[in-house]
């Protein structure tokens, strides 16, 4: 990281009530003094893709080419896709895990290589519901996003989800 810009820290989470369930999203950005938080709700999704839709919502946030960013999250499918190179194997495979399964998530996890790569990011993985105070925040945040009534539809999940041809439009 380039040591002559401040460290941007980025918290997320995200929560399902069942998964697949309507889910949520929270982000505490940090810099200095200023601190920002934002957070939404879909009305079906995976855990997995509030955890990732999480991080790629608070790199976009920042305006900064080259930001140095510190992620920290509790999603071990976000933290070791990215710190053990799963992702990268992915992407040359053509969006192929190693036993030639499609992955899942291509839609965010495409997304989220354009982010990344406009920015210097490192990865911490912290323990969830453990008392983090940044994570306890941001677990707030998306579990109060996931209950609201304003819940967005996630269309990456519908398109790819197995059985998209039985989806209750009425509950969207």
């Amino acid at each position: 990281m380039d040591s002559s810009r401040p460290v941007i820290c980025l918290y997320t989470d995200g929560a399902c009530s069942v998964n697949p369930g309507p889910g949520g999203y929270g982000i505490v950005l940090r810099c200095g003094s200023y601190e920002k938080e934002l957070s939404g709700g879909f009305s079906l999704t995976t855990n997995n893709r509030m955890e990732l839709l999480a991080v790629i919502l608070g790199l976009e946030v920042i305006k900064w080419e080259k930001a140095s960013v510190r992620v920290f999250s509790d999603s071990s499918y976000v933290v070791k896709a990215v710190n053990e190179g799963w992702l990268f194997s992915w992407e040359k495979r053509g969006w192929k895990k190693s036993d030639r399964k499609k992955v899942e998530n291509i839609d965010l996890w495409q997304r989220f290589l354009l982010v990344y790569r406009r920015h210097e990011v490192t990865f911490q993985w912290v323990e969830g519901h453990a008392g983090h105070p940044e994570n306890e925040r941001c677990d707030r945040l998306a579990v109060a996003a996931r209950e609201g009534r304003d819940l967005r539809s996630d269309d990456g999940y519908l398109a790819n989800k197995p059985d998209n041809t039985d989806t209750d439009l009425t509950l969207l």
